[in-house]
């Protein structure tokens, strides 16, 4: 025999083959649809193949939509698949609100789907309420902090029962909105209050505080419930602010007591220098006086009786001083040599 003729020959039977093999999938993909009453097109489910989708879960999840009572075309469902959707949440949420008596549409639910939220999580928390923690422990903060009037900080948390509001889930904000405006509500209430003792006194005060004030405006969610879990007894912030307070203060006015003392040195040195310059002004102005008798007894303007007579009122000015423990004045002195 001729080898190309065996070879085209092995290559048609592989090709053959292969068609039997795709031709024989999708047969059976569209007589499964056909006796689950949920008829797919044969021709369609082959151009599936050419157009990247995959016909199985197409043919799958429009049978569980048709057995749950929905009829969900086959081009939606490829629509949404080639989108980029995931098929199989889309249609088990919708089955999932149809029996809860919840109005989920196609069109509302493939944006939710396409938007990044899970649909399917979203209609179970809407049926069945869920529970958030508020403070998330996961951030690491265990407690809400806040102080009263009186200074007496308590550290809350509280548990916020939410339900999803399917049409606020497109465009709505996430439970970290949630927590975050219930946690400014309770530092809101717990700082209104006068004392501390009414807070732990009457803990429901702080829900139905919080509770009114509709915080879950423009979130995916509908708040149910605030109930506070537990609030206990911190610090004495008021007093811990006062002592701080009282030491700045004492710091202030010893900085302004030094400052005056040193402005108070200052003035001191300042007249002390004048002294002393002005001492300095007599010593020169005495060492003048013997020139002036010595000029004035030269030109006869002084007698030597007036000269005596001066020298006996030093000397007796410098006995007087020595009996009243005086120390001689040296600028004297110098004028009497």
């Amino acid at each position: 025999m001729n080898p190309l003729l065996i070879i085209l020959g092995v290559i048609g039977g592989i090709f053959a083959l292969v068609i039997f093999g795709l031709a024989f999938n999708i047969i059976g993909l569209w007589f499964q649809s056909v006796v689950s009453g949920a008829k797919s097109g044969l021709f369609d489910l082959i151009m599936m193949r050419f157009r990247k989708v995959n016909p199985r879960v197409i043919v799958v999840n429009r049978i569980t939509a048709k057995k749950a009572g929905i009829d969900i075309p086959t081009d939606w469902l490829e629509a949404h698949f080639l989108a980029g959707g995931r098929v199989g949440n889309v249609v088990m949420a919708m089955i999932a609100a149809e029996k809860a008596g919840i109005d989920l549409v196609w069109d509302r639910a493939t944006a939710i789907d396409l938007a990044g939220r899970d649909i399917l999580d979203a209609v179970r928390a809407s049926v069945d309420p869920r529970v958030i923690d508020c403070p998330n422990p996961d951030v690491g903060k265990a407690t809400i902090d806040a102080v009263a009037m009186d200074g007496i900080q308590l550290k809350a948390r509280a548990r916020v029962t939410v339900r999803t509001n399917i049409d606020r889930l497109v465009g709505g904000a996430t439970e970290e909105t949630i927590i975050a405006r219930v946690g400014e509500g309770i530092v809101s209430a717990i700082g209104s209050a006068e004392t501390h003792k009414e807070v732990l006194e009457n803990p429901d005060r702080i829900s139905k505080a919080v509770l009114g004030k509709g915080l879950d405006t423009g979130t995916a969610f509908e708040i149910l419930s605030i109930d506070i879990a537990d609030i206990d007894v911190g610090q004495n912030i008021g007093a811990h602010l006062r002592n701080e307070q009282a030491e700045a203060d004492k710091k202030m006015f010893q900085a302004e007591a030094e400052k005056r003392r040193a402005l108070a040195v200052a003035h001191a040195a300042e007249h002390t220098a004048d002294v002393e310059k002005n001492r300095a002004l007599v010593v020169l102005a005495e060492a003048d006086v013997p020139k002036a008798m010595a000029e004035a007894l030269k030109n006869g303007n002084l007698g030597a009786m007036d000269w005596y007579r001066m020298q006996n009122i030093e000397s007796d000015t410098r006995m007087r001083s020595s009996i009243a423990g005086e120390a001689p004045d040296s600028s004297k002195s110098g004028s009497e040599s």
